[in-house]
């Protein structure tokens, strides 16, 4: 976007926000990137240069060999620690003090929404900080860190972390939830996600279908892009300050 362009879509963005009662904000692990986490798309490195994060992160892949897949997600949970939430993280949970409600859904699993200071997120796709049983899904806690193997639940079953693998359905109450949420939404924000994993994708389809606006926060072209209400091109920890520092200023003028 050229400046005066950029400028004009950032006041847009802050005049609907004005006028809305709830924004919810549909993020993707463009978000995360910003922070320092590579995406699943983005080539592998170190012990890990040669394994396919596909293969890696599927129930088959656990039950073929249980330790690689705990080693793997341990080893991406030790560099979690030394990154930290971004401005785009850190916009969105400020809106929670101007807005009378703001919702998160996240496909992402490192609960830097959370650090950021967001108190409502439904987490889509499951959190890597967290822990259940593989075959009975019962809640895990206190896993110390840097186990080499993964440890076993009072019912036998192995513990695996409480992500959702490939090959595996969203939980039914957080996507519930998560539509139910747009529905009764004023605005929705779509930021740094391709828009193209289902069943998450049809969130946006779904606000608008019921005549909510969606606004797209992407440096790059995604499906959605065409049927947005307003797109700007961009990383969201530089658009999304904008879009707050701009709301607020327009909030104090009223």
């Amino acid at each position: 976007m050229v400046e005066k362009e950029a400028a004009g879509s950032v006041r847009k963005a802050a005049e609907l926000l004005l006028k809305a009662e709830t924004a919810v904000f549909f993020t993707g692990a463009g978000v995360s990137r910003e922070s320092g986490i590579p995406t699943f798309r983005e080539a592998q490195t170190g012990l890990w240069a040669n394994f396919d994060p596909e293969e890696l992160a599927t129930p088959s892949a656990f039950m073929r060999n249980p330790t690689l897949v705990w080693q793997w997600y341990d080893d991406r949970r030790k560099k979690l620690a030394e990154v930290k939430p971004n401005p785009g993280h850190f916009a969105i949970a400020e809106l929670e003090r101007q807005l009378d409600r703001v919702i998160v859904l996240t496909q992402n699993v490192d609960g830097l929404h959370k650090l950021a200071g967001s108190s409502d997120v439904v987490e889509l796709h499951g959190s890597i900080r967290e822990f259940y049983c593989f075959n009975n899904h019962h809640p895990a806690h206190d896993v110390p860190p840097g186990l080499t193997e993964p440890p076993r639940c009072y019912c036998g079953s192995l513990i695996r972390p409480a992500v959702v693998w490939f090959h595996e359905s969203l939980p039914e109450a957080e996507f519930a939830r998560a539509r139910k949420e747009i529905k009764n939404s004023s605005l929705l924000f779509v930021v740094g996600t391709s828009a193209l994993v289902q069943p998450a994708a049809g969130l946006p389809i779904l606000a608008l279908q019921n005549d909510i606006p969606v606004l797209e926060i992407n440096p790059d072209d995604t499906p959605l892009s065409s049927s947005a209400t307003l797109v700007l091109r961009g990383p969201s920890g530089k658009i999304l300050p904008e879009i707050v520092s701009a709301f607020c200023k327009l909030k104090s003028q009223r």
